[in-house]
């Protein structure tokens, strides 16, 4: 699956932090923790440079909490970077990333020095919620549709931090299959652009491997069904998504699982590991 998808808002987002670069000490990269790879823009990797950066896993909540120690092992191995897991409306959560960015950039943060950070983070990952908790009150707009910030604005913190906010960044052609997928399956790439029963049989055949027993539980199975397909039409008749004749309502059924996949009614699930990545990466390279 290719989504190709990019606006005339994500060409000006692009811009405008390029055009902010010289004025900045350090990112903020606002990641999802249940995918934090896929939930990346390699694009933003390449304008970062060599600038320090703390990589946030936000909606820590939902994630598997195995998983994301190794997620954070696997950032904490390259030069200036750090990782920290987070729920961006706690206030607790949030107030250790500005320890974490003083202790990477320890000349700033002091009276006429500032330190200037810039938050990025593609759309719906909670970047706007996080800049919110920061600012201790509503600054940016939060809502659980991608693209809900548009335009750039800078915040002073009033204790030595200036924040720069910009619009949610997602490159041109989302052309890896499987980070398509999961980033379609988190809610990440907007309802429009995305096929709801193929999203969902990809994102069930992952549970059935990974969480199948969260699976059963949730929906009264007695067995893991053979394929995500027959997966999604027991779980529609389980919840009543049915057509004249009984024939289950297959757009329904997705619906349902999507969003109580997204919701974290599941339990706390994380779409990929480093060694999914890994192994991703072997693949297309043919290095064993």
């Amino acid at each position: 699956m290719i989504i190709d998808w990019y606006p005339g808002h994500m060409k000006k987002a692009r811009q405008q932090i390029i055009d902010l670069m010289p004025k900045i000490d350090l990112f903020i990269e606002v990641l999802d923790a249940r995918l934090p790879v896929s939930s990346a823009n390699p694009m933003l990797e390449r304008i970062r440079r060599d600038k320090p950066c703390v990589k946030v896993l936000n909606k820590n909540d939902l994630a598997d909490p195995l998983v994301t120690r190794e997620w954070i092992r696997y950032f904490e191995q390259h030069a200036g970077v750090r990782a920290l897991p987070i729920e961006a409306r706690k206030r607790a959560d949030v107030s250790r990333i500005i320890n974490l960015c003083r202790n990477l950039v320890p000349g700033r943060g002091k009276p006429g020095r500032s330190l200037r950070v810039m938050v990025v983070g593609i759309p719906n990952v909670g970047k706007s919620t996080l800049i919110n908790t920061l600012a201790g009150k509503k600054i940016a707009r939060v809502g659980d549709k991608p693209a809900i910030t548009t335009c750039p604005q800078q915040i002073d913190l009033r204790n030595g931090v200036l924040l720069s906010d910009t619009p949610g960044l997602l490159w041109p052609a989302l052309d890896d299959p499987i980070g398509a997928r999961r980033l379609a399956t988190s809610g990440a790439i907007g309802d429009n652009a995305i096929d709801y029963i193929g999203v969902a049989q990809f994102a069930l055949e992952f549970m059935l491997q990974r969480y199948p027993q969260a699976v059963l539980t949730r929906y009264k199975l007695e067995q893991p069904p053979e394929t995500a397909a027959l997966g999604l039409e027991q779980i529609g008749r389980r919840r009543g998504c049915l057509l004249s004749g009984g024939e289950v309502d297959s757009h329904r059924a997705a619906e349902i699982f999507l969003r109580e996949l997204r919701s974290g009614v599941l339990g706390r699930i994380s779409l990929e590991t480093p060694e999914d990545v890994a192994t991703s990466e072997t693949d297309e390279t043919g290095i064993v």
